[in-house]
C-alpha cells in the first residue's frame, strides 16, 4: 500500500474512533442535562446543516486547494469541537457547536473529510483497485467506529470511580478533541499534490458529468432523508427510551454492529467485482431495511437488537461500492467536487429528519421513525435500480 494511502486510513481510524463514542455518548450528555427528545433531534439537524455547508465549500475550494491543506483544516475544527463540547453545557452554545464544528450525529461517513479523503484516495488508486480501496477505507473507518462506541462504556467506568457521570463524559469530548490533533499530523505527512495546470484551474468544478452527478445526488437525497430518521444517536435515544438499555449494553451493540458493517465492505468489493456496484448496492439494502422496519415491532430487546444487527450487516454494503461508482463516472477533475455534490445533498436532506424523529419520540410513536426510514430506503433503491442499471463505470463494461 503506498504511504499517502496509509496515512490516511490511520487518520480514518482515530477520527472514525471518536465519532464512534460521540455519537453515543451526546444524546446521554443532553438527556443528562435536560433537554428533550425534539431539542436533541434539532441539534443534530443543525450538526448536519453545518457539516453540508462546510462540506460544499471543500468542494469547490478542492479543484484548486492542497488536498493536505483541507485535511489539515478539518483536523484543527475535530481538535476545537472536541474543547468546546468539554466545556459548554448551554443549549444555544451546544446549537453553535454542532452547527460550525465536526459532530457527527451519524457516527458514519458523513463529514468535511469525506470529498478530499475520496479525491485522495481515487488518486492514488488504479480503476481496477479503487473499488478494493475504498472497501478497505470502509473498513478501517468501521472498525474504528465499532472500536468507538465500546470506548463509549468509559464514563461508566468513571463513575464506578465516584467520578460525576456528566464529568466522564466531558472527558470522552477531550479525548475526541486529543484524536482530532494526532489526525492533523499525520494529514501532515501526506504529500502535497502538484501544482494544477492554468488550464485546469479555469475548469468548473463540474463539467462534462454534471448530469449525472446532479440525478445521484438527487437519489442519495432521499436516502439520506430517510437515513436521518435514525442517525446512530437517535438509534441510541431510541433503545435508551423503549428498552432502557443501559450505557454499557448500548455501547456492546454499537460495537458488534459496527463490527457487522465493518466486515461487510470487503465483501461487497468482492461482489461487486462479479454482479456490478449498482446491482450489489441495492440487492443488499432491501433486506436491511425490511429487518430496521420489522425491528420496529419487535415485542422485546433480543428480538430488536437481532433485528438491528442484521440490518447493520447489510445496510453499510452500498458506502464503498457508492463512492467508487461516483468517482467512476466523473473525470479526475470533477471527482473532489462529485464528492462534495453528492454529499451535501444528502446532508441538507437530512436536516428536518432529526427534528420529525424527535416529533415522533415526543409524541410517544416511537416506532414511526424505523417505518418511515425503512420504507423510504426501499422507494430510493427501486429508483436507483431503474435509473442507473444500464450506466455502468469503465471497469464494468
Amino acid at each position: 500500500m503506498k504511504h499517502p494511502l496509509r496515512l490516511l486510513l490511520c487518520a480514518r481510524g482515530l477520527r472514525d474512533f471518536g465519532d464512534g463514542f460521540v455519537a453515543i455518548l451526546l444524546p446521554l450528555y443532553l438527556v443528562r442535562l435536560g433537554f428533550s427528545a425534539l431539542e436533541i433531534g434539532i441539534l443534530a439537524g443543525a450538526a448536519l446543516l453545518g457539516s453540508a455547508l462546510l462540506t460544499l465549500a471543500i468542494g469547490f475550494l478542492g479543484v484548486r486547494q492542497d488536498h493536505r491543506n483541507l485535511l489539515l483544516a478539518a483536523a484543527g475544527l475535530m481538535t476545537a469541537t472536541g474543547v468546546a463540547l468539554s466545556l459548554v453545557d448551554s443549549y444555544a452554545l451546544l446549537l453553535v457547536i454542532a452547527f460550525i464544528g465536526s459532530v457527527n450525529p451519524s457516527g458514519g461517513s458523513a463529514s468535511a473529510f469525506v470529498p478530499v479523503e475520496h479525491a485522495v484516495l481515487a488518486r492514488e488508486t488504479t480503476d481496477a483497485e479503487r473499488t478494493k480501496a475504498f472497501a478497505r477505507y470502509s473498513l478501517v473507518g468501521g472498525l474504528s467506529a465499532a472500536g468507538g462506541a465500546l470506548a463509549a462504556a468509559a464514563p461508566e467506568l468513571f463513575t464506578r470511580m465516584n467520578w460525576p457521570e456528566l464529568s466522564g463524559i466531558k472527558v470522552m469530548f477531550v479525548v475526541y478533541a486529543m484524536l482530532g490533533l494526532i489526525s492533523g499530523f499525520l494529514y501532515a505527512r501526506i504529500p502535497s499534490r502538484p501544482p494544477l495546470s492554468r488550464q485546469v484551474e479555469v475548469v468548473k468544478a463540474l463539467g462534462p458529468s454534471r448530469v449525472i452527478v446532479y440525478k445521484l445526488a438527487a437519489l442519495f437525497s432521499l436516502d439520506a432523508f430517510a437515513g436521518g430518521l435514525l442517525v446512530q444517536s437517535l438509534l441510541a435515544l431510541w433503545l435508551f427510551q423503549r428498552f432502557d438499555l443501559s450505557l454499557s449494553v448500548a455501547s456492546l451493540f454499537f460495537f458488534w454492529s459496527g463490527v457487522l458493517s465493518a466486515f461487510s465492505f470487503p465483501v461487497a468489493a468482492w461482489l461487486s467485482s462479479r454482479f456490478g456496484l449498482i446491482n450489489t448496492m441495492v440487492v443488499t439494502h432491501m433486506p436491511s431495511s425490511l429487518c430496521l422496519i420489522l425491528a420496529a415491532f419487535a415485542p422485546s430487546l433480543p428480538i430488536a437488537l437481532v433485528l438491528l444487527l442484521l440490518r447493520a450487516a447489510l445496510s453499510q454494503m452500498d458506502v464503498p461500492t457508492r463512492s467508487s461508482y461516483v468517482m467512476a463516472v466523473v473525470t479526475e477533475a470533477e471527482r473532489t467536487a462529485a464528492a462534495s455534490f453528492t454529499s451535501v445533498p444528502r446532508s441538507l436532506a437530512a436536516l428536518l429528519s432529526p427534528a420529525l424523529a424527535g416529533t415522533f419520540f415526543s409524541l410517544s410513536m416511537q416506532a414511526a421513525p424505523l417505518i418511515l426510514c425503512g420504507t423510504l430506503k426501499i422507494i430510493y433503491d427501486l429508483l436507483l435500480l431503474k435509473q442507473f442499471h444500464t450506466l455502468k463505470p469503465p471497469e464494468e463494461h
